[in-house]
């Protein structure tokens, strides 16, 4: 259909159907209308079982809307028709004589079971399972919108992917909360329906008897059929649409239709069917009841069973014995197996199990992304994480180990979620910490997320807090986790896109090893080595005049500094916030340098080297408590050495030489000045 008539079609049918109830129709038109409406329905009942989403059909609630006031419009023109001219059409005067045999009780009866069909039985539970899933589906959005959060900060999408799953929750919230609503118009549709025909009964009678001088036996039976007509043509597509809002308020999400499921899902259970149909034949042989049914029924079930494909074979079956066994305990595999050290490892106590567990838990798939995000933002392949369980560890607990060695242990007790925020108290949980920012909070029930929401806190799963600390300690300890085949496999990548710088670097100039050392020291400060192509080029420069690792490690630096220097730019500005050195104390500093075989060192007396770190310290955490988190500049050659020295100290401040800002294109906003004592005495 062309754009412009769908777009006016619904308007137009809304006003022609308001017309409808001011305007007399005629007979004939009536008729038409009728069916269209019986049959508009049928397809409604039909669209809603073949979709294989609810949100497939989006616009259900509006749609109920305006065929339920299509409906009372015909209900109102049918009336005036009945009470007028005592005639409204075949198709009312058909359910009147043929529907009902003619008969006023049959058709009162009928008419009665159908409202309780529709009122009682289908409209009240779509109803109710429409405010649960109203109720639910809102309660859950928050929680929706922090998992799609999640898999975004974890790499598992993209940010294309995460707006159309936000859409979808919004959507779905909507949909829910329309069919709450729009179960309330069918509610109130089977009420009206019964108050019409009781109004077009007694609306009948007295036009009959006082209007038309009628009999009271003949006014019974032409208003009376006529009425009870009318109520079961409007009630057999009432009762269709209150069927497709219960399909639609009680249907899950699956890969197909309603039919294909339900078929499908039965159909797997062979064992089922030929239980009931053998059921149903040893009924048969029960004295005084029919035969013929039950051995009709039971045989077709039997029949139907048998032609079923068989079972597949579990994927748990028995294995042999052979298979079982395995390697010998004391074999050699066995032993390199248990004595080997992973590089990284993540240990849950045995009641955090469920956040590995396929049925229900992501922490897997979390932690299989999280290496995708890791390698784009460090530019180091982060290895397989061994995810166990430990029994030695105390309940509710997670270890995470790089070489076998202990770097982070946090909490996450199941069954809750962590609340970070204040106004907390009136909650009941533990209280707890965020792991990496160590910011305070409270592990409540899961349940109670809502609640927790509602006071302002930001509310974290359990999987949450364990990858965003998982993701951190990967990125402190990068450095430890870059072996000698990574390095390996890092060159070989370059290898393949820029042979030559691979061929120039190594090993003519620079061994693994060298290489190795140099982009370790990178990581150490948090310095992204994805560049590997203008590090290698720096590398080759550098590699013919010294091997000295602090040497590489500037001359790599230097050729990065502009992407180095602009992590660290101030929040929503170009410029970068820096402390230099008196040039008295930088002066003093470069003479105290002395090459050591770990480096070259600073050799200062105690209480300069602890003046030049209290200076720093206080001049870093001033800037801080402002929101601004500098840098300081120094020389080249005095950048290695001071940062040994303050690392301890002061390790959040980054230090940069000046060859890193040279080239930057941004502007330098100098904060203050380390100076000491000494310094300014000379």
């Amino acid at each position: 259909m062309p754009r412009g008539i769908s777009q006016m079609a619904v308007p137009i049918g809304v006003v022609l159907i308001v017309v409808m109830m001011v305007v007399p129709m005629p007979t004939m038109l009536l008729d038409l209308l009728i069916v269209a409406n019986i049959t508009i329905a049928l397809v409604v009942v039909v669209v809603s079982m073949n979709v294989k989403r609810p949100l497939e059909f989006s616009s259900f609630p509006s749609l109920l809307l305006v065929l339920t006031l299509f409906r009372l419009a015909l209900n109102i023109s049918a009336t005036r028709l009945v009470l007028l001219d005592g005639f409204a059409g075949n198709v009312i005067e058909a359910f009147g004589h043929f529907v009902v045999g003619g008969s006023l009780i049959v058709g009162l009866v009928i008419f009665v079971i159908l409202i309780i069909i529709q009122f009682i039985v289908i409209t009240k539970g779509a109803e109710r399972v429409a405010e649960v899933g109203a109720r639910f589906t809102l309660d859950a959005m928050p929680g929706k919108q922090m998992a799609i959060d999640a898999d975004l900060n974890a790499g598992l999408i993209d940010e294309a992917e995460a707006r159309k799953r936000r859409q979808e929750v919004t959507a779905e919230a909507d949909f829910y909360g329309s069919m709450d609503g729009g179960s309330k118009f069918v509610k109130g549709d089977a009420i009206a329906a019964i108050i019409i025909t009781f109004i077009n009964l007694i609306g009948g009678f007295a036009v009959g008897i006082v209007q038309k001088g009628m009999p009271f036996t003949e006014a019974i039976e032409t208003y009376s059929l006529l009425s009870i007509g009318d109520g079961l043509v409007s009630q057999i597509p009432a009762l269709l649409l209150s069927v497709a809002t219960g399909l639609m308020v009680a249907r899950a999400s699956g890969e197909g239709d309603m039919g294909s499921t339900v078929v499908s899902q039965i159909g797997a259970q062979k064992k089922a069917l030929q239980i009931g149909g053998g059921a149903a034949l040893a009924m048969a042989l029960i004295p005084g009841l029919p035969k013929v049914p039950f051995f009709l029924i039971g045989g077709g079930l039997l029949l139907v069973a048998q032609r079923l494909p068989a079972a597949a074979p579990a994927e748990d079956a028995e294995e042999t014995p052979a298979a079982l066994a395995g390697p010998a305990p004391d074999s050699p595999e066995s032993l390199m197996g248990e004595i080997r050290v992973d590089p990284l490892e993540l240990a849950l106590a045995p009641d955090l199990i469920d956040l590995v567990d396929a049925a229900g838990g992501d922490l897997l798939d979390r932690v299989r992304a999280l290496r995708r995000k890791i390698a784009l933002e460090t530019g180091v392949i982060m290895p397989p994480v061994h995810t166990r369980d430990d029994l030695d560890l105390p309940l509710s607990t997670y270890v995470i180990r790089v070489n076998g060695v202990e770097v982070a242990r946090g909490q996450a007790p199941p069954g809750t979620v962590l609340a970070i925020g204040d106004g907390l108290d009136t909650l009941p949980g533990r209280v707890g910490q965020e792991p990496v920012f160590g910011l305070e909070g409270k592990w409540v029930p899961a349940e109670l997320r809502h609640q927790a929401e509602l006071t302002g806190a930001t509310v974290v799963d359990r999987a949450s807090v364990i990858i965003t600390h998982l993701s951190e300690t990967v990125r402190a300890n990068a450095s430890r986790l870059l072996g000698r085949e990574d390095v390996r496999a890092l060159v070989e990548a370059v290898r393949r896109t820029h042979p030559v710088v691979v061929e120039e670097l190594t090993p003519a100039l620079l061994s693994l090893g060298q290489i190795q050392t140099v982009l370790q020291a990178l990581l150490d400060e948090s310095v992204s080595i994805r560049d590997l192509v203008r590090i290698f080029e720096a590398l080759s420069l550098a590699g013919k005049t010294t091997t000295a690792p602090d040497a590489l490690v500037e001359a790599a630096r230097s050729a990065l500094g502009p992407a180095i220097a602009a992590r660290h730019l101030a929040p929503g500005g170009d410029g970068l916030p820096v402390l230099t050195l008196d040039p008295r104390l930088e002066h003093a500093l470069l003479e105290s340098l002395r090459p050591t075989e770990h480096g070259v060192q600073l050799v200062l007396d105690t209480a300069r080297a602890e003046a030049v770190i209290g200076r720093a310290a206080q001049l870093a955490e001033a800037a801080e408590q402002q929101g601004i988190s500098p840098v300081l500049v120094c020389s080249p050659q005095l950048r290695m050495p001071l940062r040994r020295l303050l690392k301890l100290a002061v390790p959040r401040l980054p230090l940069l030489s000046y060859a890193e800002i040279a080239e930057a294109p941004f502007r330098v906003e100098t904060l203050g000045v380390v100076t000491d004592a000494e310094a300014l005495a000379a």
